[in-house]
């Protein structure tokens, strides 16, 4: 049959995408990944020089991105943005919530022989004494509620984007989270846990809402495991993994993951072939969660 044939199952073409932090790490993986087979993508951060910079070095690899300044922290950015994109598109049809940051540390906790851990007294006063409420509310601010109001205020868009083709596609919205919202290792940075863990379960409670009220968008999440990006480093060599990933087992897989790997289940939840899989989380981690304590 013809819509088993790999062109048209992950076809994109003629599909408007937007990626919040698009312009480095994993959301330029994701990004490219859309505009190399097909899709019209957005590229979306605070800094629009590197979104320019960014998109001149990829046109010259025949990639074509569309910088656009975005501050997915601030409601007035927000809809700014919603007013480009409907000036120029007219609608959505792939929304990926990407902006993200690492937060309030404790880098000394999976330290064995840590000063901060000579008694319970200390430990407690140790984790107390971090960034303060601030600190942890200014990041669950970027890794959460941003997800919660870029995606509200594109919800038009994104529909009016599932009208475009046949009955049995819907626009998709793909947040990113990680795998450190479904690990029970704090890997140094509670905040920075705990708050994806939130923005992994907003994903299902979104997708249930908007399934409830009839809006034609799905909603999943992708947690990537341990990725290049510049919240960990430009380069991950093998040796380098356990550093990032500060697990109890090692990383079956022995490597960071690759951009093909992150971009194609992105692709695969924004073409034909994901449009029945709706309020799911994709751990893509090379096994991280199968040999470390994890809620799923």
């Amino acid at each position: 049959m013809s819509s088993l044939a790999l062109k048209n199952m992950f076809d994109l073409s003629g599909r408007v995408a937007l990626v919040t932090g698009g312009g480095s790490g994993i959301g330029l993986m994701i990004a490219t990944g859309l505009a190399t087979n097909g899709a019209k993508v957005y590229i979306a951060s605070r800094r629009l020089e590197l979104l320019e910079k960014v998109s001149l070095e990829w046109a010259q690899k025949n990639v074509e991105l569309h910088p656009l300044r975005l501050d997915v922290t601030d409601r007035d950015s927000i809809l700014a943005a919603k007013k480009h994109i409907e000036e120029k598109e007219g609608k959505l049809h792939i929304l990926v919530n990407n902006s993200g940051a690492v937060g309030p540390r404790v880098p000394w906790l999976n330290t064995k022989d840590a000063p901060e851990k000579k008694d319970e007294e200390t430990f407690g006063m140790a984790l107390f004494n971090d960034d303060g409420f601030d600190g942890w509310a200014d990041l669950y601010k970027l890794n959460t509620f941003s997800i919660y109001y870029t995606t509200s205020a594109f919800l038009g868009l994104l529909s009016k984007g599932s009208k475009d083709f046949d009955a049995a596609f819907t626009s998709s919205v793909v947040n990113i989270t990680s795998i450190s919202g479904v690990v029970k290792l704090a890997q140094n940075h509670f905040c920075y846990n705990s708050a994806k863990a939130a923005a992994s379960h907003l994903t299902k409670m979104m997708s249930t809402e908007f399934a409830l009220n009839n809006v034609p968008v799905r909603v999943n999440s992708v947690a990537p495991g341990v990725y290049a990006s510049e919240m960990t480093f430009d380069d991950i060599g093998p040796d380098a993994v356990a550093k990032v990933a500060q697990s109890l087992m090692p990383v079956p897989a022995g490597r960071a993951g690759m951009a093909a790997e992150v971009a194609g289940t992105v692709i695969y939840l924004s073409t034909p072939a994901g449009c029945y899989t709706n309020g799911q989380e994709i751990v893509v981690d090379g096994g991280y969660i199968a040999v470390n304590p994890s809620t799923v």
